[in-house]
């Protein structure tokens, strides 16, 4: 018998040991890699943040501000592992103000937990569930610190985000994604985090910078130290959305694809829209214009990434970048001191995108879901009351959660820097260190 009559022969008993091998495993080989990629991927969106917040801020600050990010990273997985995924999706607790399950307490009980679809095939280790939405609980709170960002204390910040996790970010988290909880029963749409990550984010930033007060100095004149990096932290993020809003998904399927897709269209409509409004409004595109409207984009298209078409993406991307460009000019004339614009992006933008979406969301999603106040199947007007009071109660609670947290923190152990701390930069005075050679005293 020659040897590729061999090799024929023996191909059928090497597919049914790989079949075995899959069955004995009960996991979706194709979507647990997937997961696996989109929990990098949402990670690497964390040193892009660093990176986008980081060139915006001034020399003497750029380590300071990157730390926010990062420390975050250590701090909210901490958390997580702890107590955070069991107040996040376990049973509900306290009327269903959080949940909670002994077996994800330090994730003892889930070794060998298998999530499973509708018919009780396994899709992937629920390790990997647990991972991909601890990064969520890390990014939110880095988004937070851009609104107040050149004027907090390193020890009150570490405080302040565990205290918020604990707090805010959690009990918000189980009301929209878990299976019990209120708002999620009553099929409020946020595929990836409009509400959850965005809404409450920006949010917390505002009622933070205005707690805080403004940066010392003519923070209005104050300008990014380092554009480039900008430029490259917001490319991160937009390859790192991908994880974030199709990963969303828990699947390598149909909605998969249907997610990715409108992510990247609605980053490209949001940038440029952006570069028009800044063209026809300044005479000037700008680098730090198009990132904007990037953001702009991805942010309102998160919460709608598994419900809307092509079309939806291009008018929520179109949308968000008229209202958010709208909304820093508001900022200027007001006067508040949102640094790093964390409400006028993240914030509004998230508000854009929960609200709107209910126009563009394919027909075939309405297909069976009951109605909650008119007769017949839900339309668009129930939709969008459901939206509104969706977006109503994240902000209602994000406004008084985060005020107790920031007054516990500053009356504990302090949140604002001093004159003389400030003066001399973050970097020098709770690291020690310097992000470049030379300190711009500005």
């Amino acid at each position: 018998m020659n040897r590729n009559l061999k090799i024929l022969l023996s191909l059928p008993l090497i597919f049914i040991s790989l079949g075995a091998f899959a069955q004995g495993t009960d996991t979706d080989h194709g979507i647990t890699s997937w997961m696996l990629t989109s929990t990098a991927l949402v990670l690497l969106m964390v040193p892009g943040l660093a990176m986008f917040y980081g060139g915006l801020v001034r020399t003497k600050n750029v380590l300071g501000t990157m730390m926010h990010s990062f420390t975050a990273m250590g701090i909210m997985t901490i958390l997580w592992a702890v107590v955070g995924y069991s107040m996040s999706f376990g049973d509900n607790v306290f009327g269903g103000w959080f949940g909670w399950n002994p077996d994800y307490f330090l994730l003892q009980g889930i070794d060998e937990s298998i999530i499973r679809d509708d018919a009780g095939a396994g899709i992937i280790p629920e390790y990997i569930f647990t991972m991909f939405q601890g990064k969520f609980a890390i990014i939110t709170p880095a988004i937070l610190a851009g609104a107040f960002a050149e004027r907090v204390t390193f020890k009150g910040y570490v405080i302040f985000i565990a205290l918020w996790g604990l707090l805010v970010y959690n009990p918000l988290c189980h009301w929209v994604w878990a299976g019990d909880g209120f708002l999620f029963n009553m099929d409020a749409i946020d595929f990836a985090g409009g509400t959850v990550v965005h809404i409450s984010a920006g949010v917390s930033g505002l009622v933070a910078a205005l707690y805080l007060g403004a940066r010392r100095g003519n923070y209005k004149k104050m300008t990014p130290n380092n554009l480039v990096m900008t430029m490259m932290g917001v490319g991160l993020l937009w390859v790192g959305w991908f994880g974030f809003n199709a990963g969303s998904s828990i699947n390598s399927g149909l909605n998969t694809a249907q997610a990715l897709t409108v992510t990247q269209i609605a980053a490209a409509a949001g940038a440029v829209t952006w570069l028009l409004i800044e063209g026809f409004h300044q005479g000037k595109a700008s680098a730090l214009g198009l990132a904007s409207g990037v953001l702009a984009g991805l942010v309102a298209i998160t919460p709608a990434a598994g419900v809307v078409t092509p079309i939806g993406a291009i008018a929520l991307g179109f949308l968000a970048s008229v209202i958010c460009y709208g909304a820093l000019i508001l900022k200027n004339k007001l006067g508040y001191d949102d640094t790093l614009d964390a409400f006028g992006i993240h914030g509004v933008g998230g508000i854009v995108g929960a609200i709107c979406l209910t126009f563009f969301i394919r027909p075939s999603w309405f297909e069976g879901m009951e109605s909650y106040f008119f007769t017949g199947e839900r339309g668009v007007v129930e939709q969008l009351g459901i939206q509104s009071l969706a977006v109503g109660i994240a902000i209602a609670y994000s406004i008084v959660a985060t005020l107790i947290v920031l007054f516990a923190v500053d009356k504990t152990v302090g949140l604002r820097s001093t004159k003389e701390e400030e003066m001399k930069g973050l970097d020098d005075s709770y690291h020690g260190e310097r992000g470049y050679g030379m300190v711009n005293p500005q």
